[in-house]
């Protein structure tokens, strides 16, 4: 079967060439969303892979799937703590800004491109959402740390409004198709997105955990596959119902992550390499899909819109929907130059495409030249805009542990495992381990030193640089966080 082997030969190559530009671009500091496309764009049918794809329906199926793990992945790995303080901005911003943002970058382009108005809504609902998980590795690979209140903001919201801009993409094609009626049939169509999605993801999630932490299985292997499969039961049965299926998989995953199944760690470690080949795998399939010498044609006309959608249109936004939350001014200009564009906005220029709708195809040449000038402009430029907005703060990086301890299930046991980093001024620094006034039943279980293992006695003296793994019960967790006073990390 030479086709298959061909075709299993050419994936393997566009990962293992995906995974090099990852590395490249935490080396130069673009996102890697960027060096993805370019990587799909060489192989395609104008590059030098000459790869033959004008698949679209193929091109939205994959990108809609890794778009709902990679959003149940975020959901895992945001807390409860993270939301609680800035849910008000985050969702202002991830719905209210969604629209402010979409309305003024569509009806730019509708003069400038000469299309309609509500073709022009449409192509503004399409760049509508941020992606803010670019912005955090662009931040981190150039040794920049923005402050934890706008930092949470940023995650809460990147992660919440591409629903909105999928449900505005929805509604703008239904009613251009003629399936839906402006005014209440939208309103209708959004209601329904919204309080299905929500419902559904939050109901599946609890009993997901509830599934996770009382079924029985020889195989440790299968409780991320149980995990994935509630994430793929989330979006579908959202979406069977009306709802917003993506909305759902995100709202299940901030469930199942913050109620700690057993298996937590290994769900989280799978997960996080789900999300890499699903980025890896939508990025590269839709840098197939688009031809350069088309991309030329619009770039013009794109430039303006582009320029309309960053240095107008999210500034806009932000201002009329975070201003009222005490953000500086210095926030807010940081929070309006982080509208940076994600792979959302190209899987969605599929959509019109799928529906035959007119302009399609202009539009997704416009919207693939628009998220490679944001990604271009507005990434290579963050950690400049964050330091020059004085809003990087001086942290030490801890460095990663030379070992990690796992036990094999939590199934019947009430612990933590934790990593304690012990940094410079730290409390426990020159005391000995039985000085530290630990509570009872907590345990010193080793200290991870340079390249050195240390097995703990009472004697043994903490360190600065040390890496401390202690087994504790949740109960009396922050009494040894105390005793530490320094950054932790779940090794559990």
């Amino acid at each position: 079967m030479p086709d298959i082997a061909t075709a299993i030969l050419v994936s393997a190559v566009l990962l293992l060439l995906g995974v090099a530009s990852s590395k490249l671009s935490a080396r130069i500091g673009v996102p890697v969303l960027l060096l993805f496309l370019i990587v799909g764009m060489l192989a395609g049918s104008e590059g030098i892979g000459r790869i033959e794809f004008e698949d679209y329906s193929l091109a939205s199926a994959i990108g809609t799937v890794a778009l709902c793990l990679i959003l149940f992945d975020g959901g895992l790995r945001t807390s409860y703590q993270s939301i609680r303080p800035i849910w008000k901005p985050a969702a202002t911003l991830a719905t209210l800004g969604v629209i402010v943002t979409s309305v003024i970058t569509g009806l730019a382009a509708s003069w400038i491109l000469g299309i309609s108005v509500l073709q022009g809504l449409l192509l503004g609902s399409i760049v509508g959402s941020t992606d803010a998980a670019a912005v955090f590795l662009v931040l981190r690979s150039r040794g920049v740390n923005i402050q934890r209140r706008l930092a949470d903001t940023l995650e809460v919201e990147s992660g919440s409004n591409d629903p909105m801009a999928i449900f505005l993409t929805i509604g703008l094609i239904q009613i251009l198709s003629g399936e839906v009626a402006p005014g209440l049939g939208l309103l209708n169509l959004f209601l329904t997105q919204f309080i299905v999605g929500s419902i559904v993801g939050i109901v599946v999630g609890f009993v997901g955990v509830w599934l996770l932490n009382r079924i029985q299985l020889d195989a440790t292997g299968l409780y991320p596959v149980i995990a994935m499969s509630l994430a793929l039961l989330s979006f579908g049965m959202a979406a069977v119902l009306e709802g917003s299926g993506f909305l759902a998989a995100y709202l299940c995953g901030i469930v199942i992550g913050n109620q700690r199944p057993v298996f937590h760690r290994s769900i989280l470690s799978f997960h996080d390499a789900a999300a890499w080949i699903c980025q890896i795998m939508m990025f590269t399939t839709l840098g197939l899909l688009s031809f350069p010498t088309r991309l030329l044609g619009v770039a013009g006309v794109t430039l303006l819109i582009a320029a309309v959608l960053i240095l107008v249109a999210r500034p806009i936004a932000v201002l009329l929907c975070a201003s009222m939350f005490r953000f500086s001014i210095r926030e807010l200009v940081f929070l309006s130059w982080v509208g940076l564009k994600g792979a959302v906005p190209i899987t969605l220029a599929t959509f019109p495409m799928l529906a035959g709708l007119p302009e399609a195809s202009l539009m997704f040449d416009t919207v693939f030249v628009v998220v490679l000038v944001s990604s271009l402009i507005q990434g290579w430029t963050l950690p400049a805009a964050a330091r020059f907005l004085k809003l990087d703060v001086t942290e030490q990086r801890s460095p990663p542990p030379p070992v990690t301890l796992e036990i094999s299930s939590l199934r019947d046991v009430d612990g933590d495992i934790v990593d304690y980093y012990v940094e410079t001024g730290c409390g426990a620094v020159g005391r000995a381990i039985r000085e530290l006034g630990l509570p009872d039943g907590v345990v010193v279980a080793m200290i991870a030193r340079e390249r050195e293992i240390i097995m703990p006695k009472g004697s043994t003296r903490i360190e600065s640089g040390d890496h401390v793994v202690v087994v504790l019960r949740p109960a009396v967790r922050d009494l040894v966080d105390g005793i530490f006073s320094c950054r932790v990390e779940d090794a559990s």
